[in-house]
Formats: C-alpha cells, sequence, structure tokens
C-alpha cells in the first residue's frame, strides 16, 4: 500500500520514511529527502528525520518511503547566503525546530540561522540545535545511537540564567536545607513566599547559607557570547547540503569499527572507500588495509605523542600541545567530527591543548575519548570540545574526562565551565557530573556545635572548579530550591539521596589526583606558544 507512484522524489520532498524504533517496532516518521543517488540502477535517497538527531540519518530505498504523503517544497524557501550561492532550505527541519523552540522560550534567546555568523546573544547563550550534535562536546557515557528528539535537548534558558534574589531587599543569602523525609519537591514559584516543611520534630534540616552576590559577575552573570577567534563554535555559514550529509562509510580503528554519525572533512577521494582505516597510534588516515599494513612497519608510536601527565591502573591521559603536534592534532579533530555536528574544525590546532585518555594493555595505549582545551581562555572554559568514542561509551568514560578537567582547573586555581553550546548527549553528561559532585559536598556536610552547617555558592565553586553559573543552574535543574521566610531552602527528599547513593556506588571510575603529574603553563607570557 505504501509503494512509490511515478511521481519524481526530489531534494526537499518531505514524506514519511518507514525506520525500526529502539524496541525494533516500525514506525513512520516525517523525514526529509537530503539527496538522492543511483547505484547499480536503483535510487537510494538520503533522509533527515524531521523529530530525530541528525546523526540517526541514512540512505533508504524506494520501499521505505510512503508516497501518499509526499509534499514537495516550497519554490520560495531559496535564500542566498553571504557568499551569494544558496544555502540549505528554510524549509529544512533545523529551522522548523528553531523557530519552535523561539517560540516556546518566548523570544528570550536568539538561535544561530544558517548562512550567517552566530549572533552574539542580548541576554543568553544561542540555543543549540540538537540537529548539530554531540559530545565534541558530545561526550558521553549516556550516548545511544538509538531516537534522540530534538525537543529533549535544552540547554535551556533557565538553567543557564544566573539565579537572582526575588526579594530585592534582602540580603541576597539562601539556605540550604536536606529533609530527610520530604517525599516531593514542588518547585518554586517567582515573587511567592512557600512554607517549607522544615520545623517539624522529624524532619533532618541542614540549613546553608548560600550567599547569591558575589556570582553575579560577567556582566550581571549572564554567561558571554563564545568568541569566534581561537573558539570550535560552529557559525553554521558554510553547512551546505554537503556538510549536512555524512560522507564516510565506516572507519577502522585498531580493533573497532566505527560507524560514522556526521560529516567530517576528509579527502574527498577518501570518501568512496568502503572502509577508511586509521593508525590507532598516530591516527593517520589511509585508503586500505594493505596501506596500514606498511605504515604500521614505519609507525613508532604506541602511545599518543606529548606527554604522560596521569597514570593509575590501565588509564592514562596524555598532554598534546597542537602546536608542537599538529598532525596528530589535526588526525584528530579530523576523527572527533565523525562524531560531532555542533562545533566545527579548523585546522590551525595552535591556539589548543589536547588530552587524551587511553587505555593500556600489551600492544599499547589505546585511544579511548579526548578534550581539547584553548591555552587561553577569556569566558574561563575548560573545555573546547569532547568526546568519548562510540565503543567505550556508556561505561562511565565520559564522566572521567570531565572530572578529568576540572582537576586540571583546581590544580591552576581556576573555575571553568565547557564551551557553549552543548551537545544533547555532552549536556546530559555535564548535568549528571555537575548534579552528582555538588550532592556529594552537600550530603557531607556536618552540623557545626548542633548549628546548621554554613557553605555558600562560592566556597561550593571552589572546592570543585565548578563555575558559580552552573553550581546555581544545577541546584535549578535539580528543582531544590524553595523560598522560605526570605532566604532560598535547598530541599534534599529521601528520593534524591537514595538516587545518589546508587549512582555512586556504580560510578567506579574515578580520578584520584595523585596519580596527576601536571605543571599549568602561563601561556599569556610565552609570545608564541
Amino acid at each position: 500500500s505504501r509503494e512509490p507512484s511515478q511521481v519524481e522524489i526530489v531534494e526537499g520532498c518531505r514524506l514519511p520514511v518507514l525506520r525500526k524504533n529502539q524496541e525494533h517496532e516500525d514506525e513512520w516518521p516525517l523525514a526529509e529527502i537530503l539527496s538522492v543517488k543511483e547505484v547499480s540502477s536503483r535510487k537510494l535517497f538520503y533522509v533527515h528525520y524531521i523529530d530525530f538527531n541528525k546523526r540517526l540519518d541514512e540512505w533508504v530505498t524506494s520501499d521505505r518511503l510512503d508516497m501518499k504523503k509526499l509534499q514537495f517544497p516550497k519554490k520560495e524557501a531559496k535564500t542566498p547566503t553571504k557568499n551569494g550561492l544558496p544555502g540549505s532550505r528554510p524549509s529544512s527541519p533545523e529551522r522548523e525546530v528553531r523557530k519552535s523552540l523561539d517560540l516556546n522560550l518566548q523570544q528570550t534567546a536568539t538561535a544561530p540561522s544558517r548562512g550567517k555568523t552566530l549572533p552574539t546573544p542580548r541576554k543568553v547563550e544561542p540555543v543549540p540545535v540538537p540537529a548539530q550534535v554531540s559530545p565534541a562536546a558530545p561526550v558521553t557515557t549516556l550516548s545511544t545511537p538509538a531516537e534522540a528528539p530534538q525537543a529533549a535537548v535544552f540547554p535551556a534558558v533557565r538553567e543557564t540564567t544566573p539565579f537572582k534574589s526575588r526579594d530585592p531587599d534582602h540580603e541576597q543569602l539562601a539556605s540550604l536545607t536536606t529533609n530527610g523525609n520530604a517525599r516531593r519537591i514542588i518547585p518554586a514559584q517567582p515573587g511567592r513566599k512557600r512554607k517549607a516543611n522544615c520545623g517539624g520534630t522529624d524532619e533532618k534540616c541542614v540549613n546553608v547559607m548560600v550567599c547569591l552576590q558575589d556570582s553575579q559577575d560577567s556582566s550581571d552573570g549572564i554567561p558571554s557570547a563564545p568568541r569566534m577567534t581561537g573558539s570550535l563554535v560552529s557559525d553554521r555559514s558554510h553547512d551546505d547540503i554537503v556538510t549536512r550529509m555524512k560522507n564516510i562509510e565506516c572507519i577502522e580503528l585498531g580493533r573497532h569499527r566505527l560507524k560514522p554519525w556526521y560529516f567530517s572533512p576528509y579527502p574527498q577521494e577518501l570518501t568512496a572507500l568502503p572502509i577508511l582505516y586509521l593508525c590507532e597510534f598516530c591516527l593517520k588516515y589511509l585508503k586500505s588495509l594493505k596501506c596500514l599494513q606498511r605504515h604500521l612497519t614505519k609507525c613508532n608510536l604506541r602511545h599518543p605523542p606529548g606527554n604522560e601527565i596521569y597514570r593509575k591502573g590501565t588509564i592514562s591521559f596524555f598532554e598534546i600541545d597542537g602546536r608542537k603536534n599538529k598532525n596528530y592534532s589535526q588526525n584528530l579533530c579530523l576523527l572527533a567530527k565523525c562524531f560531532l555536528d555542533h562545533k566545527t574544525l579548523y585546522y590551525d590546532t595552535d591556539p589548543f591543548l589536547f588530552y587524551v585518555m587511553t587505555e593500556y594493555d600489551s600492544k599499547g595505549f589505546h585511544i579511548v575519548g579526548y578534550f581539547s582545551k584553548e591555552k587561553e581562555s577569556t569566558e574561563d572554559y575548560n573545555v573546547a570540545c569532547i568526546l568519548t568514542l562510540p565503543p567505550y561509551q556508556r561505561r562511565g568514560y565520559g564522566k572521567l574526562l570531565i572530572e578529568f578537567s576540572y582537576e586540571l582547573s583546581k590544580v591552576e586555581g581556576k573555575t571553568g565551565t565547557p564551551e557553549k553550546p552543548l551537545s544533547d548527549l555532552g549536556l546530559l553528561s555535564y548535568r549528571s557530573y555537575w548534579s552528582q559532585t555538588i550532592l556529594e559536598i552537600l550530603m557531607d556536610l556536618k552540623p557545626d556545635n548542633g548549628e546548621r552547617p554554613q557553605i555558600t555558592i562560592n566556597e561550593i565553586s571552589e572546592i570543585t572548579s565548578v563555575k558559580k553559573e552552573d553550581v546555581i543552574s544545577t541546584l535549578q535543574y535539580l528543582n531544590l530550591i524553595n523560598y522560605y521566610k526570605g532566604q532560598y531552602i535547598l530541599t534534599l527528599s529521601e528520593d534524591i539521596v537514595d538516587g545518589h547513593e546508587k549512582a555512586m556506588k556504580k560510578r567506579h571510575l574515578r580520578i584520584d589526583p595523585k596519580c596527576l603529574h601536571f605543571t599549568p603553563k602561563d601561556w599569556s607570557k610565552r609570545g608564541k606558544w
């Protein structure tokens, strides 16, 4: 009943396409045709599922198309870009998602549009579109290449906006309550005083005074826009139909074969190969197994270049200077771009340091993931891109990378934050890390002489090296903050405490600061590095 008719399907058409969901059941989501090609006299269609992440885009045959509901592209939908060439269609799903995101956020955020550079946000950061994912941020231990609906990606404006006092007369002090018996938390209502259940005899309350006054820095606490110089944030100005499509079929890296999620600018002649071979130690790309075998007889590397600054058990971290090891850094960026979509790739790796996490066995140090970091960041970014390679995802390595980035910040004596926008998977991992780290501190607080212990946002930030805005947004995200008698009370319910304890039991991989051998450099005094 769904057989295609004689109507010609062109790029830009939309129609339902058959795919399997996570439960391996058939579904027919609406998809956009991005490209059409013919292989062995058989037509193939490259489709983007409109309500799904771009990493699920794929080539499909005509028998998976529902021609009865075919929608043709609107003719007036072409917009020239600044270089005069047509960009991607305004009817593309990302634009519609952006439109709906803007409406949902009541026009408090400006989303970057294709063919233009990122606008400087007025009050909030640009809203990243889910179709531009992953961990260069995307990291991630919580990832799965299964459905990630676009609506689910929300570096929500309420989360990134600093927490401000709603009572202009009060001293901007908040208290934090640990309530062992509370079953449900009602989020605080703006401008409304709520009664908090912290006076009863069976309540276990710990009030922590949290000073919010000092956190109103960086132009009233609102993070400034990412810089375009040195930053890896994509301005989407070259986001044409080519870069919207995966161009590498398969990558062989050591004992793993990886299916890329996104476009990566490997040389054009390599994109037609069924498998792209990479040396797992120097990351050089080769066109055939024979070339790889010949390369391995000459390649002496058995670990990433650079200094090994951490080792515990089989886990090691290497620090690589993007200027001193340019070839390796560029090859690493090319590989990472296959799994990151919201960050762009620059061949100028000089301004960056790369921290590569490896797992050791008798054959050498095998890359697990990495993060990059600007040598000098004016926005306190301690991570530019972050990625756990797919074979190692969902095993705790993503959180280990994040934890390591904050350990470096502690040694540097700074607070840090990841470069925005975060991917959907990156946001999940960071949100989980921040929550566990902050809850760990709050639950370890002990009463002082019978009095409730006190801690400030600044102190939490100094202990963890997590930026104040991220501490506050995490407390808001967890719905812990209530307003009571002129103070902000943070209530930890039994559910939250139990959930935290269970999560920490599963978190076997941790960074041991004693195993870190790292001396930070003052890059501002080093001329051209």
